[in-house]
Formats: structure tokens, C-alpha cells, sequence
């Protein structure tokens, strides 16, 4: 049976900071064993039946000691599984991971080391902390602010350490504080020398405290400042002011739910991500083949005899041709079909098809896009409605109205996700999720129905959360079911959306 171990550096927090043979060695993994520094964002990367299992470690109680974790990584490879040891930061940096591969060459298990970004020099760069400047300093140390617990002195030779380096780096140190504090200044280290804390850096929850080794202490008491932290020492936390670029970025310090289905996230993601903020995907939509699936090829099949076809969603479009093309039909069928769409992102899809858009109204909604018709269509013309199956019936009642034939078909079927409901309604509860996010009413709908599985009072369970939707009918189908909306789209895309979440 193949088995093999990788110890994978996760890096600091910031899933974007994961290594490509890091997030391959996740991909490839029937058993993945984490620990509470590594960011859950990226077990989403894994397969869809490998084995998750939780061995984090807090300063005071462990979910599995050292030991457990070493036999763990040798019962899972033995059992012939590929195992990925997904550690926090770097896993040769004080990570344990040198135990960890000691235990598999004793068992005579084949490892990979995939080394990750060590937050000794990644989280001061996201608080705007060069660990070296020419200007202040040419070496620095990384140094363990905690070391092991039965210990009855420090191994750590203070008196050469204080002044031996311009900067110094304390990793879990926050506990051991004031001990480090009067070790340095003991030793020759000069009260004024800048001190900086940063609390869960790379992260939407990253908090930087300042000070001198003089009052550092004094001022992490008042503000109650607790680990996981880094600690810097030396003139280049002077930089700080300065440098600091991740924390006044637009979306800093908000995590974003995106409830759009998983085919669609990606970009308002990528945005938010982008911004600073941190997005949290709870796709409550999954987007099936639509059941009556004969309806749309009936139509197919007679494409010549359409005046007009009406896109009103880029999916609509991605789904049309696609049938198409399982029924070998050629898109010349539809010559003398006029094209209307809904939203720049449909024209945009249908534009990369080679199709000219003839009608798309400035206001993205059904109502506007009648207006734009009517000084267009002709009464009697035939007209296609290729839409999602739980689309408003606004746009075909209106065009029957002005005396056209409409032909209304499912490109595709919607259906509710809930997947990981659980789990969100854990972080709303809380206080964890920031802002949600609305792309449509049925991304609505969906997520009332799939929160109320776990928490049928699901207005109150958003308090603590602000609400951000795309256009005004998917704000009013927040408001019909009891939904706070906090803010709305000027513009009913995606890109005015994310602008729509920096007023928040």
C-alpha cells in the first residue's frame, strides 16, 4: 500500500500565503491532521472523503499531546493513506515538526517536508514591520518565548542574546512576557528599545500593540492582550506608522459571508480577500440541470422561428449553450433572434459567445429591461425566456402584455445547500461572521431555509451581523423575511457590491 507523510507549513493564517505544493499536498491527502493555527479555509481544499482530524493545541490544554499526534501520523500512514501534517507557520520553526519526522524514520515511513511561511517574519510584514532595514539593523533573532514547561531554568542565554542582535523576534511569548522583558534590560538592553504585539497577524482579527520595554507590560495588562501573538523587539517597530498597509486596507477586520453557489464565488471572493477582509463561502444555492429538461430542448429544436431571445443571468446563457452543444445543434438556428440581456456580466458571457447584445437597460432588472423593449418588439413576435426555474415571472407576465408570445423554459434548477449550516450558524452565534452577503433573492430564501435546520430564529441569530445585497428586489426579499438590510448595491453588480461593503 503507497503511504506517505508531509509535514506542510500552513504559513501564518492568511490562506493565501499557503505554499502551491503545500495546497497540492492537501489535495492529495486521505487524512489531514490539523492544528488550530492553520487556517480551516484551506481544508477546503480536500478531497471530499478525506479524514479531518483536529489536534490543536491551546498554552494551557491540548486536544492530543505530542506523542499522540507522532502515533496518529504513523497509524494513518500505515493503514496506506497519503497523510498531510498541516501545521501552523513553518514546522521546522518551533513547530515540533523535527519530532514528528524523527517518529516516521523510526517506523520507516517515507516523508516530504513542505516548509511554509514562518510568522517570524510574515506577521510583522502584515503589521507594517520590516524585520531588517538597513536604516536600523543588519541580523535578527527568532527566539521561543515559551519554552518547555518542566524546565526549571531558561536555556536561552540572556546575556549574550539582549545585545548580540538589532531586532529581536519572540514566538509564544505572551504568557512569558515580563520574564523576556527583564531579561533584556538585565542584560543591556535599553528600556526605550520599541516593543510590538501582534495578535493573530495575517488574519481579519490581527491587532498590533506598541510600546518600549519599559511599559510594554503595563500596557498589555490594561488592554488585556492574550496570545497567539508574535513579539518584536528592536528600532524597526518605528517603521510601523509608516508601513502599515494591511490594516487600512478597505475591508480590514471583517470577515464576509458569501452565499452564492460555489460556481459563482469565486470572484466576489477574490475581491473581498483582495480588500483585506476574509470570505467565508456557505454556497446555499447548488445549480442542477434543470427537470424539465425537454421543455428547453423542445425549444432548442426550434430556434429559427424566436424573434427574440432574453438572457437574464450569466448562468442562463452558460446552461443554454451547453444543452446546445450535447444536442449538436447549430447556434445559426437562431439568425434572426434579436438579443436582449439583464446585467453586464450576462452581456459579457454572451459577448465571448460572438453574440451582439441589442438591449441591456441600465437599471439590471426585469422592469427596466420591459422599458427598454417596448419601443422595440412588435406585437405577435415570439420570444424565448431561457431562466433559472425560480425566476420572477415579472419580465414574461409584462411582455404578454404588450401582445408577444412568450416561451418560458428552465435553463437550470436551483436548489437549497446546506452544507456546513452548522458550522456558519456556530460562527454567527459567535459574532465571528461580519457582513453576509446577498447576490439575488433566492440566495435569501436559501439561507433562511438552510439556517433554520440548525437556528429557527434566524432574525435574531443576525443581530450581531451586518447585511449587504446587490440590488433592491433581493433587499426586499431580505426585508419579507424579517431580515435587516443594512446595505444595498448603487450599482447591481458584483463590483458594486464589494464597493457597497467598504461604507460598512
Amino acid at each position: 500500500m503507497t503511504k506517505l507523510v508531509y509535514l506542510v507549513g500552513a504559513g501564518p493564517g492568511d490562506p493565501g500565503l499557503i505554499t502551491v505544493k503545500g495546497l497540492e499536498a492537501i489535495k492529495k491527502a486521505d487524512c489531514i491532521v490539523y492544528d488550530r493555527l492553520a487556517s480551516p479555509l484551506l481544508l477546503k481544499h480536500a478531497k471530499p472523503k478525506a479524514e479531518l482530524i483536529y489536534c490543536g493545541k491551546l498554552p494551557d490544554r491540548h486536544t492530543l499531546t505530542q506523542e499522540e499526534i507522532n502515533d496518529l501520523l504513523v497509524a494513518k500512514a500505515k493503514e496506506g493513506k497519503v497523510v498531510t501534517r498541516l501545521k501552523g507557520g513553518d514546522p521546522f520553526i518551533f513547530g515540533r515538526g523535527g519530532e514528528e519526522a524523527e517518529r516516521l524514520v523510526e517506523e520507516g515511513i517515507p516523508f516530504e517536508v513542505v516548509p511554509g511561511i514562518t510568522s517570524a517574519i510574515a506577521v510583522p510584514a502584515y503589521a507594517g514591520i520590516p524585520v531588517t532595514h538597513r536604516d536600523f539593523n543588519s541580523s535578527f533573532a527568532i527566539v521561543t518565548g515559551h519554552e518547555r514547561p518542566e524546565k526549571t531554568e531558561s536555556s536561552i542565554r540572556w546575556n549574550h542574546l539582549a545585545t548580540a542582535v538589532e531586532t529581536l523576534i519572540f514566538l509564544m511569548g505572551v504568557g512569558n512576557l515580563p520574564f523576556i522583558v527583564e531579561q533584556l534590560i538585565k542584560y543591556g538592553r535599553s528600556k526605550e528599545t520599541p516593543v510590538a504585539l501582534i495578535r493573530w497577524g495575517t488574519r481579519v482579527e490581527q491587532e498590533t500593540l506598541t510600546g518600549t520595554l519599559e511599559d510594554i507590560v503595563q500596557k498589555v495588562e490594561e488592554a488585556r492582550f492574550r496570545s497567539p501573538a508574535i513579539i518584536v523587539v528592536g528600532e524597526v517597530v518605528k517603521l510601523r506608522e509608516k508601513l502599515s498597509w494591511f490594516e487600512k486596507k478597505p475591508l480590514f477586520g471583517k470577515r464576509v459571508l458569501v452565499t452564492r453557489a460555489r460556481s459563482q464565488s469565486s470572484v466576489l471572493t477574490e475581491k473581498i480577500q483582495a480588500l483585506g477582509g476574509e470570505a467565508v463561502e456557505f454556497p446555499v444555492i447548488r445549480i442542477t440541470r434543470p427537470e424539465r429538461q425537454d421543455l428547453l430542448d423542445a425549444a432548442l429544436h426550434q430556434l429559427e422561428r424566436f424573434d427574440w431571445v432574453i438572457f437574464t443571468s450569466a448562468n442562463g446563457v452558460k446552461h443554454f449553450f451547453k444543452r446546445l452543444i450535447e444536442l449538436n445543434l447549430d447556434i445559426r438556428r437562431m439568425a434572426k433572434a434579436r438579443i436582449a440581456a439583464i446585467g453586464p456580466k450576462t452581456a459579457e458571457v454572451l459577448i465571448e459567445k460572438g453574440l451582439r447584445v441589442e438591449v441591456l437597460p441600465e437599471e439590471y432588472k426585469a422592469e427596466a429591461l420591459v422599458e427598454a423593449l417596448k419601443p422595440m418588439i412588435k406585437q405577435g413576435e415570439e420570444i424565448l425566456l431561457p431562466r433559472a426555474d425560480i425566476a420572477r415571472e415579472v419580465l414574461a407576465v409584462e411582455l404578454e402584455k404588450l401582445g408577444c408570445h412568450v416561451t418560458e423554459v428552465d435553463a437550470y434548477d436551483t436548489k437549497i445547500g446546506t452544507e456546513d449550516a452548522g458550522e456558519v450558524v456556530e460562527m454567527l452565534k459567535r459574532g465571528a461572521i461580519h457582513v453576509i452577503t446577498f447576490t439575488s433573492s433566492s440566495t435569501v430564501r436559501n439561507f433562511v431555509e438552510a439556517v433554520k435546520t440548525v437556528e429557527p430564529e434566524v432574525p435574531a441569530l443576525l443581530s450581531g451581523s451586518r447585511i449587504a445585497c446587490i440590488g433592491p428586489i433581493t433587499a426586499q426579499t431580505a426585508a419579507e423575511l424579517g431580515l435587516k438590510v443594512d446595505v444595498v448595491a448603487d450599482s447591481y453588480t458584483i463590483d458594486g457590491l464589494v464597493e457597497a461593503l467598504k461604507t460598512l
